[in-house]
């Protein structure tokens, strides 16, 4: 009997804690948990007796890394911690904790609540000085211990690695041989179904596009199955973005062996989950990148090339292709700031206007710059044509050849469909065949198995029947001059109402790199630089449309000549007409100058007095009634807007008849007229309306 356990320790419990690493050690190293159990009568020897001596092995096969995940082990210390426990006994201390911070902490409660720990070596008091340094001088060992394993085990690791002979999983399209060698999936589905996909990529450009084209199509995606009665037979399972986006960034599809392509994020890794923490995939980071080791679908110039594109697809750098009307989303970049224009739409997606709004959005400041995008949009489609004027033959050309062999590749995928479902249908027949036909319970089994597989074979032939009505395998020989003909009228192409936006905004993509706008001094004049792939760059001017005629940087120069014309005796008419013939162009909506845009022209100038129409002081006016003149001079707005609250109905008002014309009496009360000084002395939002102001028989102002 050891001299440290006492009375006091045998009036509580002893716990004997098991532990092993791994479920393969727990199934190979079986003496070891003999071992541990024989522990219990080594406290029976101790003087506890067999009923109070309580076995904890809920951590067999859980590694002692971390207290994270092992039950059993807080239990332990919960147990010692409500002072239920005499003695903790194991085998060593090892298999209590390989991690110095749980182990410290074991030894602390136990200290605390005088609990007596004990191995194969002796019994220890956590309390004692001496003792207390030689636990904490073995579990620093036992910690040490696991980190010369898991640093020997992976240097073997990497430098197998190193070798190209770490065997890792393989992804769709492959399969690894009994030898160990990895190679092309042998169904030849399987591989055409991969080869389509990166064909796919190639067209759209996007994850989402070839994902799309899958689906609509009923394209599903070759598997092997890694676990259970079926493991390493070829499955179909419906397309997705993850398996999709994997399968474009996996170098091993370029003939690439690749080794630490995900790097380990040790502030994001959970205890006890050795596979948490793992960042997104990073091929030009990987610790081993050997090429021409696999298989190879593409090349990996393809493989750079897609993964460039993905990367071009997120939304901080130039982004997918939006839905929208703007031919410019995600390329036009302001010429001041150098940040990226976003693309507005007003009038429920009628007007379109690029904005650099991206510091007033982000620190309050002011909108950079914003111009209207039809002006923009129209010169880069005008330069994109330009440019592929040189190349619409051979386009034309190609067109009719990636229609052809798209269809092919369809067509081909649903042959094999069928072929594979009449292997089935054939193989259910073979089996029936074979069985005894006295054997009613498999024969059954059997027919209803051949059966289902009939069924199928009928429903997917019925499927590309379908699938050959609708598409015809190649195109005829009006089609194909049809597609030349197009092909070589770019302009009518561009054009058409079968080119989608999505369409237009690919090709102009694939030729620029990005456009810079710099509206000049907030005028109607826009510098527009463009960057073409290549290097190459243009720069350009464009003229917008402002919004008064006091923008335009012409504005002194135009007054000047509309008054001379004036003063020699044209009419409104013949001034607008001649200015016109000049080349003088209105700021906005229009693009000519008619009689009354020259009279409020000249109306600034002083060259003509302002036609205004006074009320007659006799009207018939009720209480509390203004003309539309006078009530907007008594506020401070405009008339124009004034008159349009009159006929919206949103200012109470009649009509009354003037001479051979008609004028309009507004009713505004003193409270009505305070409402709306207080509106026009507000900062006003977008469409803001006067307030509601009650009244017995209509709405003063509507809301």
């Amino acid at each position: 009997m050891p001299e440290k356990v006492k009375r006091s320790h045998r009036d509580r419990l002893a716990i004997v804690y098991i532990r092993q690493s791994t479920m393969q050690q727990l199934e190979r190293n079986q003496e070891s948990t003999r071992l541990q159990y024989a522990l219990v009568e080594r406290a029976v020897q101790f003087g506890w007796p067999r009923e109070r001596v309580v076995v904890i092995d809920d951590d067999l096969g859980c590694s002692g890394s971390s207290a994270e995940g092992r039950l059993g082990f807080q239990r332990l210390v919960a147990e010692v911690g409500l002072d239920h426990v005499g003695l903790v006994l194991g085998i060593e201390m090892s298999r209590l904790a390989r991690s110095c911070r749980d182990w410290h902490q074991l030894l602390e409660i136990c200290a605390l609540f005088d609990t007596l720990i004990a191995d194969v070596d002796g019994v220890y008091d956590p309390a004692s000085y001496n003792d207390r340094l030689l636990l904490g001088l073995k579990g620093t060992m036992s910690e040490a211990e696991l980190h010369i394993i898991k640093a020997r085990m992976e240097a073997g690791r990497r430098a197998k690695a190193q070798r190209g002979e770490l065997g890792k999983t393989v992804p769709m399209g492959y399969v690894r041989l009994p030898s160990g060698e990895v190679a092309l999936d042998p169904d030849a589905q399987a591989q055409a179904t991969i080869r389509l996909i990166f064909n796919l990529f190639d067209r759209f450009r996007t994850v989402n596009g070839v994902l799309t084209y899958l689906v609509a199509h009923d394209i599903q995606l070759p598997v092997r199955a890694r676990w259970g009665p079926r493991k390493g037979d070829l499955e179909w399972h419906r397309p997705n973005r993850p398996s999709l986006y994997n399968l474009f960034v996996n170098p091993i599809y370029a003939g690439v062996y690749a080794y630490g392509v995900r790097q380990v994020d040790r502030r994001r890794q959970r205890p006890g989950r050795p596979g948490t923490g793992r960042g997104s995939p990073r091929p030009e980071n990987a610790e081993v990148f050997l090429l021409d080791r696999m298989p190879a679908y593409i090349t990996l110039e393809h493989y750079q090339r897609n993964r460039a594109q993905i990367a071009a697809n997120r939304a901080d750098r130039t982004g997918p292709v939006r839905a929208g009307q703007a031919l410019l989303s995600g390329l036009l970049v302001c010429g001041r700031c150098g940040l990226r224009m976003n693309a507005h739409y007003n009038n429920n997606g009628g007007a379109l206007r690029y904005s650099c709004d991206r510091m007033a959005s982000d620190y309050g400041e002011a909108v950079c710059q914003s111009l209207m995008g039809a002006s923009v949009d129209a010169l880069v489609a005008e330069l994109v044509l330009q440019a592929l004027q040189p190349a619409a033959l051979e386009a034309s050309l190609a067109v009719a050849g990636n229609l052809e062999v798209e269809r092919a590749e369809l067509d081909r995928h649903w042959r094999q469909r069928l072929e594979r479902a009449r292997y089935a249908s054939e193989r259910a027949r073979r089996q029936y065949d074979a069985v005894d036909p006295d054997n009613r319970l498999v024969a059954g089994t059997l027919e209803r198995v051949w059966e289902e597989a009939l069924g199928e074979e009928a429903k997917l032939a019925d499927a590309y029947a379908q699938f050959q009505r609708d598409q015809p395998s190649v195109p005829d020989a009006a089609e194909l001059a049809q597609l030349r003909e197009l092909a070589t009228d770019l302009p009518g192409l561009w054009a058409a109402e079968t080119t989608t936006q999505a369409d237009r905004q690919t090709i102009v993509r694939m030729l620029l790199e990005r456009v810079l706008v710099e509206v000049v001094d907030d005028s109607e004049q826009v510098r527009v630089q463009c960057h073409w792939h290549g290097g190459h760059r243009t720069a350009h001017t464009l003229i917008r449309p402002v919004a008064k005629l006091s923008a335009l940087t012409t504005y002194n120069q135009l007054l000047e000549r509309a008054a001379d014309l004036r003063r020699a005796g044209g009419s409104y008419t013949e001034v607008a007409e001649t200015l016109n013939a000049e080349g003088w162009r209105p700021a906005k909506r229009r693009t000519t100058f008619n009689e009354q845009m020259v009279y409020r022209l000249l109306s600034k100038t002083g060259v003509v007095k302002p036609r205004y129409r006074r009320a007659p002081v006799d009207l018939p006016r009720e209480a509390d009634e203004w003309t539309v003149r006078e009530l907007a001079a008594e506020i401070g707005m405009p008339e124009a807007t004034l008159y349009g609250w009159v006929q919206q109905g949103r200012l109470r008002s009649r009509r009354i008849p003037v001479g051979r014309g008609y004028a309009n009496l507004v009713h505004a009360d003193a409270s009505t007229i305070a409402n709306l000084k207080a509106i026009r002395a507000t900062p006003a939002p977008w469409h803001r309306r006067p307030p509601v102001v009650e009244d017995d028989r209509s709405p003063t102002i509507e809301s």
